[in-house]
């Protein structure tokens, strides 16, 4: 027989792990699953300055001490794409991307985003070779360079201001007048000497022969049509929730991310759901952990039920 798990966590970002600290350290047979690196998109955030009790400190440090901390109290970590999770009876199957099965008690759901696309023409083309969606994973490569970000939110920001330590100019896309990041944010952005604005604009399509060359962008007020010379272009607009293996068996809002309670579960008894895929207010590395560490406790209290 196989192994049955008392908790299967999907997904390694902030909200997974802190679920596996929780439950492992309630004596429960746990188990992460990971399709990519732990972390999450976490791991891709050059600086964290909210995080309680550090005045800085990257994203991929935090997550390295999360998944240490998870070890020390025995979590598995197994390395595996899941593809679709069903209950059949008092347990859940958690199919694979090789198609072997993981079954457990009970399920908390934290697979995260994945960052939202301008489809528009070029952008697939150019993947890879001018276009990105992580600045701090290719920033290094546009170093005296000039490249446009696109989006007005705390990512597309922060972002740009990383950017704007290889880059010899960066120019912020934003279809609105106002951007929608903290303030504290906006003010940083606006004091960068390296970062201009395109606002009331969207991006339109991008151009290059093997590399990005050119951005095509439209002023949404007046419809006049602009070229930039670009090196690169980062896409920061929003993430969508990874919400695929689920099938439809959860109930979803409107936007396609996870309805909870007040517990963290979902409309399938046993199965919860923490961090990004669920509704809230806010995405945010401290919320994640929050979520995470309801869910779990839930999750302990589910299988007592049991």
């Amino acid at each position: 027989m196989s192994t049955i798990y008392d908790v299967a966590v999907v997904g390694c970002g902030p909200a997974g792990m802190t679920a596996g600290i929780y439950a492992s350290r309630a004596m429960l047979k746990t188990v992460l699953l990971e399709k990519n690196v732990v972390g999450g998109l976490m791991s891709l955030t050059d600086k964290l300055e909210n995080w309680p009790g550090e005045d800085s400190i990257s994203g991929l440090e935090l997550a390295e001490r999360m998944q240490k901390q998870a070890e020390k109290f025995g979590c598995e970590i197994l390395y595996t794409d899941i593809v679709k999770i069903e209950k059949d009876g008092g347990l859940f199957l958690l199919e694979t991307g090789d198609q072997s099965v993981i079954r457990a008690r009970s399920v908390i759901y934290a697979a995260g985003s994945t960052p939202r696309h301008a489809n528009i023409p070029g952008e697939e083309e150019f993947t890879g070779r001018g276009v990105s969606y992580c600045a701090v994973c290719d920033g290094a490569f546009f170093r005296n360079m000039k490249v446009a970000v696109l989006g007005g939110g705390d990512s597309a920001l922060k972002e740009a201001l990383f950017l704007t330590k290889f880059a010899s100019e960066v120019v912020i896309v934003h279809r609105r007048s106002e951007f929608r990041a903290e303030k504290i944010t906006q003010e940083e952005v606006r004091k960068n000497p390296k970062i201009s604005f395109m606002l009331d604009s969207v991006a339109e399509k991008i151009e290059g022969r093997d590399f990005v060359e050119k951005l095509t962008v439209r002023n949404v007020k007046t419809s006049e049509i602009s070229t930039i010379n670009v090196d690169g272009v980062f896409v920061f607009l929003g993430y969508n929730p990874a919400v695929e293996a689920l099938g439809g068996i959860v109930k979803l809002s409107e936007d396609g991310r996870i309805i909870t309670d007040e517990k963290g579960e979902t409309s399938v008894p046993g199965l919860f759901a923490a961090g990004d895929v669920i509704v809230k207010l806010v995405n945010q590395v401290s919320t994640a952990v929050g979520d995470g560490a309801r869910a779990a406790v839930a999750a302990e209290h589910y299988l007592a039920s049991k």
